[in-house]
C-alpha cells in the first residue's frame, strides 16, 4: 500500500523521535540514580555520626561509692539518698529537694542524679559507627595508652533519653525534649494561621474572581512571593511581629509574663506566625491547582439543580479538592517544619531548658538546636547534632505519610 508524504516523512521521523526519547530516558533515570546515591551517603554519613564508642573518664570512680562492698548500680533507693545528700553540698541537695522531693522520685531518677552530680563522667573522645565496627583493635589500644582511667562504652545517641531530654551542656545528658515541643508549638500555630486563610484565598481566587487585572496581577504576586528566600520572610516577621506586634506577641496586652525580665515579642506566637506567612503561598497556590482539577461537570450538574454558587463550591467542588489540598499543605508545613534562616532572624533561643507552655513562651526548634550543636568545636555535639538529624527526618517523612493517608481517605470516600 502507497504512503502519502506526510505519513512517509512521520516514518522516516519514527527513528529520531525513539532515539531521542531514549537519550531523555537515560538523562531521568540517571539524575534519579545520581540523586539517591548522594542522599544514601548523606543519610549513612547521620547514621554513622549517631553511634559508636567513647571513652569516659570520671571525677570519681564510681567503685568508690560502693557502700559495704555494693556497687551503686545495685544500691537501694534509700541508701541512694543518703549517698549524694553525702556527696553534694548542702546548697544543692536543698535546690533538688525543691525541684521535686526525693520521697516523688524513683529509685532511677536518683541514680541518674549522683551520676551526674557526684561521679561526673566526661567523655574523652568519640568514634564513629564505622570505626567502632573495624577498628576496635586500635580503639581500645587508644584508649589504654591515652586514657588509662576511663571506660570504653558503645553510646548510640540516638535514644528515649535523648528524645525525652531537655538541653544541657554536657552532651552526655543532652537531649531535644524542649526543641521538639517548640517545633510542635510553632507548626501548630503556622497551620491555625494559614491553612484556613490559605485555603479562603484560594477559593476567593479560582472560584469567584474574575479575569480582571486586579485578580491577575494578585495571582501573578502571589506566585512571586512562593519564590522568595525564607531569610526575607524572617525579616519581615522581625519587623511586624516581634516588633510593631510585640505587646500581642509578648503577651503583655492580655496581662501575660508581666513580671518577665526578658518580655519581648520573640515568642512562639511570631514564630508560628512568621512561618505561617512564609507557607501561605505555597498553600493557596496548591489549594488553587486543587480546585482547578475538580471537573466542571460536577459544578454545572450543581447549578442544573438549582444549587447556588456558594452551596456549589461548599458542597460538591471544595470536598472533592480536600485531598490535593491536604497533600499540599502538609508538605509545606513539612518545609516550614525544618526552616532554620527565619526563626534565628525573629530570635530564636539557641540554648533552653524549660519546655514551652504556650503560644507567649520563649522557644527553641529542631533544626536551631541542630545548627547550635554543628557550630560546637566538641566531637560529641556534632555527633548529638547527627542524631537529632534522624529525629528531623522521621518526623518529616511521618507528616508526608499522613499526606499519603489524608489523600488516600478522602479519594476512597469522594
Amino acid at each position: 500500500m502507497k504512503q502519502s508524504p506526510l505519513e512517509s516523512k512521520f516514518c522516516e521521523n519514527l527513528p529520531a523521535r525513539y532515539r531521542t526519547g531514549g537519550i531523555w530516558r537515560s538523562v531521568f533515570i540517571i539524575s534519579t540514580l545520581t540523586g539517591i546515591f548522594f542522599l544514601s551517603i548523606l543519610l549513612l554519613k547521620i547514621v554513622n555520626d549517631s553511634f559508636g564508642y567513647i571513652a569516659v573518664e570520671y571525677g570519681i570512680a564510681p567503685e568508690s561509692l560502693a557502700v559495704d562492698g555494693v556497687p551503686i548500680w545495685e544500691l537501694p533507693k534509700e541508701d541512694l539518698v543518703l549517698l549524694l545528700q553525702k556527696n553534694v553540698t548542702p546548697g544543692r541537695f536543698k535546690t533538688l529537694v525543691k525541684e521535686l522531693p526525693m520521697e516523688e522520685r524513683n529509685r532511677d531518677d536518683i541514680l541518674a542524679i549522683i551520676v551526674r552530680e557526684v561521679v561526673e563522667p566526661k567523655v574523652a573522645q568519640t568514634w564513629t559507627l564505622a570505626e567502632s565496627i573495624f577498628n576496635k583493635q586500635e580503639i581500645v589500644a587508644t584508649v589504654q595508652e591515652n586514657y588509662p582511667d576511663a571506660e570504653l562504652d558503645f553510646k548510640a545517641w540516638l535514644s528515649w533519653d535523648f528524645i525525652t531530654s531537655p538541653q544541657s551542656s554536657d552532651p552526655l545528658y543532652a537531649g531535644i525534649r524542649t526543641a521538639i515541643l517548640g517545633s510542635l508549638w510553632l507548626m501548630g500555630v503556622a497551620i491555625i494561621f494559614a491553612l484556613p486563610i490559605g485555603t479562603g484565598a484560594a477559593i476567593y481566587l479560582e472560584e469567584f474572581a474574575g479575569k480582571g487585572w486586579l485578580n491577575d496581577l494578585i495571582r501573578t504576586n502571589i506566585n512571586n512571593l512562593a519564590g522568595v528566600p525564607s531569610i526575607i520572610y524572617g525579616i519581615l516577621g522581625l519587623a511586624v511581629f516581634v516588633r510593631a506586634m510585640e505587646p500581642i506577641t509578648s503577651g503583655a496586652a492580655f496581662g501575660y509574663g508581666l513580671t518577665s525580665a526578658t518580655l519581648n515579642g520573640r515568642t512562639i506566637l511570631s514564630g508560628g506566625l512568621t512561618l505561617g506567612l512564609l507557607i501561605l503561598p505555597i498553600i493557596i497556590i496548591n489549594a488553587q491547582e486543587a480546585l482547578r482539577a475538580v471537573p466542571n461537570s460536577l459544578r454545572e450538574a450543581s447549578y442544573g439543580v438549582g444549587a447556588t454558587k456558594w452551596q456549589t463550591v461548599w458542597s460538591h467542588v471544595l470536598p472533592n479538592a480536600i485531598p490535593g489540598i491536604m497533600t499540599g499543605s502538609i508538605l509545606a508545613f513539612s518545609r516550614a517544619f525544618g526552616e532554620t534562616a527565619p526563626l534565628v532572624v525573629i530570635g530564636a533561643s539557641t540554648y533552653i531548658v524549660y519546655d514551652p507552655t504556650s503560644v507567649f513562651s520563649k522557644f527553641t526548634a529542631l533544626p536551631i538546636q541542630i545548627y547550635q550543636w554543628t557550630s560546637r568545636p566538641q566531637d560529641e555535639f556534632r555527633n548529638l547534632a547527627a542524631a537529632a538529624i534522624l529525629v528531623l527526618l522521621a518526623l518529616l517523612l511521618t507528616m508526608n505519610a499522613v499526606a499519603i493517608i489524608i489523600r488516600n481517605r478522602y479519594s476512597r470516600r469522594y
